[in-house]
């Protein structure tokens, strides 16, 4: 009976014991030959960003330097940051005025690259990430010849460039945009939330959008 107790009592503490070893001793390893590669991990993030007042315009620039990850000038930096200017990158969200999701797509826009579902759309992140590109690449197309003619040049204070005129037509539709571009700035309309033409030109400029291929049937499948 006492030797029972005895290994009931003593197996544990010799667990303990070289479990505490184990971890008094790491501080002094050297980790640096370690590697994460392989290993699925995992990420939690801090909902102070969701708690932020992007309203004022001034202050986001700030806010995306902090808590966006770097980049670069990349395709995926510029819809993330389209995204995240449009909801915060929020996915499931819906606008006062019924713009739908990450990117804020209105149920007509929805409809030109064949989705008819707002509802299933909305909760579908696969497919608001192929709509944006499906959109961006219809718009280019629509946009070609504006493109090669502005991209490059200023118009106002605003230095033109391909992806400032893809956001900008997210924004306000291809035909805003070649009406700001054709009229050297002079229609530069606005949205509900009184974000313009020029102001997403010039806000998202600079991005490759290479990787956006014009297409004028462009359509957003699964």
């Amino acid at each position: 009976m006492i030797k029972k107790v005895f290994n009931y009592i003593a197996i544990p503490l010799a667990i303990l014991t070289a479990l505490f070893v184990g971890l008094y001793s790491s501080a002094d390893k050297d980790f640096s030959s370690y590697s994460t590669e392989g290993l699925d991990l995992h990420f939690t993030v801090s909902d102070d960003l969701a708690m932020l007042d992007l309203t004022v315009e001034d202050d986001s620039n700030s806010i995306l330097e902090h808590y966006m990850p770097y980049l670069g000038n990349s395709y995926l930096a510029f819809k993330e940051a389209v995204g995240f200017k449009e909801s915060r990158g929020n996915y499931f969200t819906v606008n006062d005025f019924g713009y739908l999701g990450k990117y804020q797509f209105g149920a007509e826009t929805l409809q030109l690259i064949g989705i008819y579902n707002p509802n299933a759309f909305l909760y579908t992140p696969e497919l608001q990430e192929r709509a944006f590109l499906a959109n961006a690449q219809r718009n280019k197309w629509i946009l070609r010849k504006d493109i090669k003619k502005f991209d490059g040049k200023k118009i106002g204070n605003v230095v033109v460039t391909e992806s400032g005129i893809l956001a900008a037509a997210h924004l306000a539709g291809p035909g805003s945009v070649q009406r700001f571009l054709r009229s050297y700035g002079k229609q530069n309309v606005s949205d509900a939330y009184g974000s313009s033409v020029a102001y997403y030109m010039e806000r998202f400029s600079g991005y490759d959008t290479t990787l956006i291929e014009p297409n004028k049937t462009a359509k957003a499948m699964l």
